[in-house]
């Protein structure tokens, strides 16, 4: 059994107000959310086979969510089994069908702050997810160039915000 919880804003202006907060905290424009998947390990559940069995050899349920810049989580997508990738969690997932139906009112593109570039609203990940109009995630690690490796230096500051959310949330239980 999986559980969804979509809280995510409601407005184009509450998620305005998301990308403000993570442009002054951590100087990414245009980012309404950090994105990552979390195993959380279990026994093994009855007859469930390997279905459970991650990468790690351990039993899991994976967590997807979505964090604002101050730790907050936006979006929690918790119970589909170990085996499945982060990437393919998230295409399972109501907030991938939100994204591609367009009914989250992410506001349309904008003007990069302080430049005449305009770039759409976007969430952040890993390797694991896929690059979509709303979805950033590094350039692949090999044959960077400067301005490549500095992006993906910033979008790895921002992303943290997720991962730091794990920790806390770990360390809560």
């Amino acid at each position: 059994m999986r559980f969804h919880c979509l809280q995510l804003p409601a407005t184009e202006q509450e998620w305005q107000l998301v990308a403000e907060r993570f442009y002054q905290k951590w100087q990414y424009p245009l980012l309404v959310g950090s994105m990552d998947g979390k195993h959380i390990l279990l026994k093994k559940p009855a007859n469930s086979g390997s279905t459970f069995y991650n990468y790690k050899h351990h039993f899991s349920i994976v967590l997807l969510a979505v964090v604002d810049a101050d730790y907050r989580f936006l979006y929690v997508d918790v119970g589909c089994q170990g085996r499945i990738s982060d990437g393919g969690v998230f295409r399972n997932s109501t907030l991938c069908d939100a994204l591609e139906n367009n009914t989250l009112n992410i506001p349309p593109p904008q003007n990069i702050p302080n430049t005449a570039t305009v770039a759409p609203f976007v969430l952040i990940a890993d390797e694991a997810f896929p690059l979509t109009s709303n979805i950033m995630k590094p350039f692949a690690h090999r044959g960077l160039n400067q301005l490549e490796r500095v992006f993906n230096y910033r979008l790895s500051r921002a992303r943290r915000v997720v991962e730091n959310a794990f920790g806390i949330l770990v360390s809560r239980f």
